[in-house]
């Protein structure tokens, strides 16, 4: 198995304890624009790209959530870093479980946003992966994209949504696919009650993908975890509704 080397950054307080931020498959570090003002006051942030998403390598497919997940395990022990919290968005978080039933010394806190301990069937991704490999990316734009806002964000903040369309229309298109491929048959529910680490589970209220009861459930499995639901942002919580999240994260991953 080879580990790829993720692109990276760091920012904040060079000193400071490391929250590292997993973006959802679909986006880059970019993502997380909107939390970087809170968290960075006193913390160091670690923000990634996936495989075939931005600078990172895209190796030839298909992947598997524990190869993505040990890329960010590769990482951390590259830069040093032993022990840090947490915070995955959509598949992000699917990686960071991964890590904090396999390898639970490497999480302090945990923060999973839109996140889900399965893939619902009904989602389609290997179908996904088979329009990229066949189409391009184009093919699947409109349907990858438009569970990420409300339509009133694209009412409100056009630009914001014609942002993120235009970020993913620049991914490795076999690295999609091939992300895709992991997310098609995930199913970390065996996982769920090795989790020992805080850990908050946040879920949009509009979320077409992974509707609360979703996140409900995996908070559900999770002992000692918060559950929470924020109103008036579907996919990308953490973008439509930067407001609610941010309070939320510095309270459980930067207090």
């Amino acid at each position: 198995m080879t580990l790829i080397p993720l692109q990276h950054r760091f920012d904040g307080p060079s000193h400071a304890p490391v929250v590292l931020l997993v973006p959802p498959f679909g986006t880059k570090m970019s993502v997380w624009e909107p939390q970087m003002p809170e968290l960075t006051r006193n913390r160091r942030v670690l923000r990634v790209n996936h495989r075939g998403h931005g600078s990172s390598p895209a190796p030839q497919g298909p992947y598997t959530v524990e190869e993505l997940a040990l890329d960010l395990l590769g990482l951390l022990e590259s830069q040093g870093l032993t022990r840090v919290s947490a915070v995955g968005a959509g598949f992000g978080g699917s990686l960071l479980l991964w890590i904090a039933a396999n390898s639970p010394r490497t999480l302090d806190r945990v923060a999973l946003l839109g996140a889900a301990s399965r893939t619902p069937r009904m989602h389609g991704w290997g179908r996904v992966a088979s329009r990229v490999r066949e189409e391009g990316l184009g093919s699947v734009t409109a349907d990858v994209v438009r569970p990420w806002f409300t339509p009133d964000m694209g009412d409100e903040r056009p630009e914001v949504v014609a942002r993120f369309t235009e970020d993913f229309g620049g991914l490795d298109p076999d690295g999609f696919a091939s992300v895709c491929d992991a997310l098609a048959g995930m199913d970390q529910r065996h996982l769920v009650s090795a989790v020992r680490v805080p850990t908050l589970v946040a879920s949009a209220a509009h979320d077409p993908l992974l509707p609360p009861g979703y996140g409900r459930r995996l908070a559900d499995g999770i002992d000692g975890s918060r559950f929470e639901v924020v109103s008036g942002a579907a996919h990308l919580l953490g973008v439509e509704r930067a407001d609610r999240v941010n309070e939320l994260l510095v309270e459980h991953v930067a207090r």
